[in-house]
């Protein structure tokens, strides 16, 4: 895993990711929740392969600008860019676009957890 490793996921807007559907909005437009969601996949698959056995990365701190809508049918891009390593701590630029342009861009973290020592300090929370 090095900096400047890039993954590229694409999408065809749906009824299911519109600001409507969603609730954060009341419009038939790309929600800004699955805008997020999509950055943060997109992130996550640029590193999996990169992963010992027992690993993930959980996302941990999202910065971004949502720019311009998109409407259903339309086609979004997400571009994520690993800017940043430091120990466990991995930084991305994201940036996502549609057929007339970029419609929004910022940063992502994320970290790498041993899967299981994760899930039991989580669930040790709710005890």
């Amino acid at each position: 895993m090095e900096i400047g490793l890039k993954n590229t996921k694409q999408i065809k807007v749906e009824e299911k990711d519109t600001a409507l559907t969603y609730g954060s909005g009341t419009l038939k437009v790309f929600a800004t929740p699955a805008m997020i969601a999509l950055m943060e996949n997109t992130a996550m698959n640029a590193v999996s392969a990169y992963l010992e056995e027992g690993e993930a990365t959980v996302g941990t701190e999202i910065n971004v600008k949502h720019l311009s809508a998109t409407p259903v049918g339309g086609t979004v891009t997400c571009e994520a860019e690993l800017a940043e390593i430091d120990g466990r701590r991995l930084v991305f630029n994201v940036k996502a676009f549609d057929d007339k342009g970029i419609i929004g861009e910022g940063t992502h973290q994320r970290f790498i957890v041993k899967t299981e020592k994760f899930l039991v300090k989580t669930y040790d929370k709710l005890k």
